[in-house]
């Protein structure tokens, strides 16, 4: 049975450098990138990771059908690093506006975890431990994902938390407990 990791934590936290560690051994890797280059500075740091991430990896570039990108992997592939959640839900809300309780693309991809295709890191940013943002639809934002964040969580193995470059280990893996 393939494993979920989840790799939690705030902007520049070190989340996807540490989620391009933990498939480094693997030899047969993907990368499901969810940024779209909507104005300069996107393109340029959707440029900056590229060149971070080792040619090794077979890169799909996928903003909304997170589920679709993962039931088409390759038979063979071993690990793929979703990046990142927070910036899919983002495009989500743009296609189908804020005020939508739920997503047909969430529930998919929620499914797909369930069983993955292959050992599976998902990135996702912390949005909840700021301040409240002052407007309602970036309120929204924050609510929502919280509640992708935390169903992804429960269906994972393992959940870390990224602070200042170093995981913390926030839920266990499978087959240890919080003693040992």
């Amino acid at each position: 049975m393939n494993d979920v990791i989840l790799v939690t934590g705030g902007a520049r936290s070190g989340k996807s450098r540490h989620a391009l560690a933990l498939a480094e051994t693997a030899t047969h890797r993907a990368f499901v990138a969810t940024a779209q280059p909507v104005d300069d500075e996107m393109r340029q740091r959707i440029e900056k990771h590229r060149a971070e991430r080792p040619k090794s990896f077979v890169t799909v570039e996928e903003p909304l059908d997170l589920a679709g990108a993962l039931r088409r992997f390759k038979a063979g592939t071993e690990i793929a690093i979703v990046d990142c959640l927070t910036v899919w839900l983002g495009n989500l809300m743009h296609v189908h506006g804020p005020a939508v309780d739920s997503f047909q693309e969430v529930s998919a991809f929620l499914d797909v975890i369930e069983a993955p295709p292959c050992r599976l890191i998902v990135v996702t940013n912390e949005v909840g431990m700021g301040l409240v943002p002052e407007n309602g639809m970036a309120r929204r934002f924050r609510d929502l994902a919280g509640q992708l964040n935390q169903e992804v969580a429960r269906r994972a193995d393992s959940v870390l938390f990224m602070v200042c470059g170093i995981p913390l280990q926030i839920k266990p893996e499978r087959g240890q407990s919080w003693s040992s």
